[in-house]
C-alpha cells in the first residue's frame, strides 16, 4: 500500500505542474532543482509514514498480528524506503508529458515491483536473471524488515544490509530525478 499510494502520488508532481501550466512560474523564481524535487517529495513522505502507522495499527489491533520489534526502526525504515518510492515517483514524473502517461508509467512500475519482492513467489524460486533484477526493487529490502521487526523482533544489526540497499536505492533515484528536472521549457 505504501508504494502503490506514494508511487503515484509523486509521478504525477511535476506532470501536473506542466500541465496546468504553473511549471513557467516555477522556472522564474529562485528554488533550485533540488528544492522544488524536495519541497514536492515532502507532502507526500508524511502521507507515506501516516500510511505505515494505519497499516500497522490495523495489522496489529485488528488482523491481531503480533509486533515484537521497535517502532522506532520500522519508522526509519520506511524513510529510507520512502526515498525510493518517491524518487521513481518523482523519476516517473519528470519523464512523463502527461498525467495520463505518468499514472501507466507508475503502474508499469509497481505490478513488476510487486511480483518480484518475494512477496507473492519466493525470490530463490525464480529464474537466476529474475533473482538478479530484484536487487534493484526497494520492496524486496523492505518486504525483509517488516517481517523482522514486526514478526522476528530483529534489530537495525540484523538488518543494517536491507536498510543499506534502501539508502542507496533511495538517493540514486532521488539523484535521478533531480537531474531529469529541468528549470527550461522543453
Amino acid at each position: 500500500m505504501v508504494m502503490l499510494i506514494t508511487l503515484m502520488l509523486s509521478s504525477m508532481a511535476v506532470v501536473r505542474e506542466k500541465e496546468i501550466g504553473t511549471i513557467e512560474q516555477i522556472m522564474v523564481t529562485p528554488i533550485t532543482r533540488t528544492e522544488f524535487i524536495l519541497g514536492k517529495t515532502l507532502p507526500f513522505a508524511v502521507i507515506g509514514y501516516v500510511d505505515v502507522i494505519i497499516i500497522s495499527l490495523i495489522a496489529v489491533l485488528w488482523f491481531r498480528v503480533p509486533f515484537a520489534g521497535s517502532l522506532l526502526l520500522l519508522l526509519a525504515a520506511n524513510g529510507l524506503y520512502l526515498m525510493s518510492t518517491l524518487g521513481a515517483g518523482l523519476l516517473i514524473s519528470t519523464v512523463s508529458r502527461t498525467q495520463q502517461q505518468a499514472m501507466m508509467s507508475a503502474f508499469f512500475v509497481y505490478f513488476p515491483a510487486v511480483l518480484l519482492s518475494g512477496f507473492m513467489f519466493p525470490i530463490a524460486n525464480m529464474p537466476r536473471v529474475v533473482q538478479w533484477l530484484t536487487y534493484i526493487n526497494p520492496l524486496r529490502y523492505f518486504l525483509v524488515i517488516i517481517r523482522g521487526v514486526f514478526l522476528k523482533g530483529l534489530g537495525p544489526e540484523f538488518l543494517w544490509p536491507q536498510m543499506a540497499a534502501l539508502l542507496v536505492l533511495g538517493l540514486v533515484l532521488l539523484a535521478l530525478a533531480i537531474s531529469r528536472f529541468q528549470k527550461t521549457i522543453d
